[in-house]
Formats: C-alpha cells, structure tokens, sequence
C-alpha cells in the first residue's frame, strides 16, 4: 500500500471514531436534534400531548404554516382516506383524518423542510432517496397493515415513515465530517451498527408511541420468534416489498426467508394480488405524503 494511501485510510478511521463518539456523546446526554427540524413540528407535537387538544386547537397551530395545512388537506382528501365528500376547512380535515395522522403529516412536512435546508445541500440527493424510501414503505405498510392484519393501518403509516430515521439523522450529521462521507464503506459500517438505537432515540425524544418505536428498531430482524403478527411484522413485510418492486422471483424468495411474512400467512398471489387492488390507494398515499 503506497503511502499516500495509508494516509487516507488513517484518516478515514481517524473520522469515522470522531464520528463514532459524537454520536455517542450525543445518545448519552439527550440531545437528539436533526438540523433544521421546524418549529411548527415541535409545537404540533405539544398541542396534541394536551389532554384537551380538539381539532379546532390543533387546526390553529397547523394552520399557521400554510405548507403544513396544505398537506393536512391533501391527505384527509387522498382517496385511501376519504371516504365521502371533499374536504376544504382545515379542521374539518384533521376531524377526517385523526390525530395520530396530524402527527404523521407534521413529521412529513418537517422531512421536506430538513430536505431543503441550505446547511444540508450537500446532502440533497442521499436525503431524497431516503425519504422517497420511506414514503414508499409507508404507503406499502398502510396497505398491509389493512389487508393482512389488525394493526392500525395509521400506526403502520407513521412507522414507515420513520422507518429510516436512524440513517436520516446519521446522515445530517455527516455534513461536518466530510472525509468520512467520501469513505463508503466507513461510512456504511457506521449505519448499519448505529441506525437501529439512534432512530430508537430520534423516535423517543418525539413522543413516537413505543409500538412504532419497537417497530422500527426490530424490522430487520427477519428470524423474530413466532407469534401474532404485530406492527414490527407489518413494517418487516411492507419494507420487503418496497425493496423488490419489480423482481418478483427475489421477492418470492425474500418473503420465504422472512417470518414476518409467514407469521402474516402470506404468498406470492396474495401480495400480487392486493398491490393490484391497492395501486389507486398507493398513488394517492405517495402523491400526500410527498414522494
């Protein structure tokens, strides 16, 4: 090895431990901040922990971000959400949908905000794929959660949501560590071994309910002992499909080698089955979600 390369492979390790330990640091005292996480987000997610939040509260907050009301609208409108007559007042639009999708849609438009932040320009393209990702895994464990099981289809919204959030927030931080960005394969080692316990952490710090929470740290572990299929099992199976679009022999064989999927009875026909029946729903779930 020349010694040019040398130099770089020790600074690469040397980055990828000042990393290492900033994240731990920032695990052990709390401070789980993703850079430029909005307001509008945080004060949704306090109006909603009242015991006397009602939808015209709620309407009041949300409503001072027009983006935000905007989004709350096209969802309570989206057809796997909307059962009847259009809906045009925001409040009659959060009556539709629910408080736990309120919270869904706030920690959508606070994606698309860190998404566009200045300070993470050099990030814009990995932070798109992840979200469009999770936008997708959303929309597949809606419908799952629906077709295959008793978990709430909303829960299984927002765990898909968040899915990614460990990786989210490891890549943010990247930005101030450049040298370690250029290193995939650094890089890589890092998010596999931290992105479980920090989206644990992310999720926590927001009030996420600890099923969903659960749920995300445990998705990947494709041999969870037998039992009744649960939120994990439907984001496990919902995150499968996302990743075998359109190989259907991979994903065939991906679901065989996945307990989740056994645990939800499922087989090739069937999946192909309700993805043909859903594709209308799917659309309009990405076209609100923002993917």
């Amino acid at each position: 090895m020349s010694a040019e390369r040398q130099e770089s492979t020790r600074r690469s390790h040397s980055d990828a431990f000042i990393f290492v330990q900033a994240l731990a640091a920032e695990a052990s005292s709390g401070k789980i901040e993703i850079p430029s996480f909005p307001d509008v987000a945080v004060r949704i997610r306090r109006v909603l922990a009242d015991d006397n939040c009602d939808a015209g509260k709620v309407a009041k907050v949300a409503g001072a971000e027009p983006a935000l009301a905007a989004k709350l609208l096209n969802m309570a409108n989206s057809a796997a959400m909307n059962p009847g007559a259009r809906v045009t007042d925001l409040k009659g639009a959060i009556a539709r949908i629910g408080f736990a999708n309120v919270r869904t849609a706030s920690l959508t438009f606070a994606m698309e905000q860190i998404r566009n932040a200045p300070a993470l320009e050099p990030l814009r393209e990995p932070l798109n794929q992840l979200w469009e990702r999770s936008v997708n895994v959303a929309a597949l464990a809606y419908v799952a959660a629906r077709a295959w099981t008793r978990v709430s289809p909303d829960r299984a919204l927002l765990a898909g949501l968040m899915h990614a959030m460990g990786r989210v927030y490891i890549l943010t931080r990247s930005v101030n560590h450049p040298g370690l960005f250029a290193d995939a394969a650094a890089y890589q080692q890092i998010v596999n071994q931290w992105h479980a316990p920090v989206a644990k952490m992310v999720l926590e710090s927001w009030d996420i309910s600890p099923d969903v929470v659960e749920a995300v740290e445990n998705f990947e572990q494709h041999d969870r002992e037998p039992g009744t299929p649960d939120l994990t099992d439907v984001l496990a199976v919902a995150y499968v499909l996302a990743c075998f679009p359109h190989d259907t022999e991979a994903l065939e064989a991906q679901l065989a080698a996945t307990s989740a999927s056994r645990r939800l009875g499922l087989s090739a026909d069937s999946v192909q089955k309700v993805l043909q029946e859903s594709s209308a729903e799917l659309a309009s779930l990405h076209a609100a979600l923002g993917g």
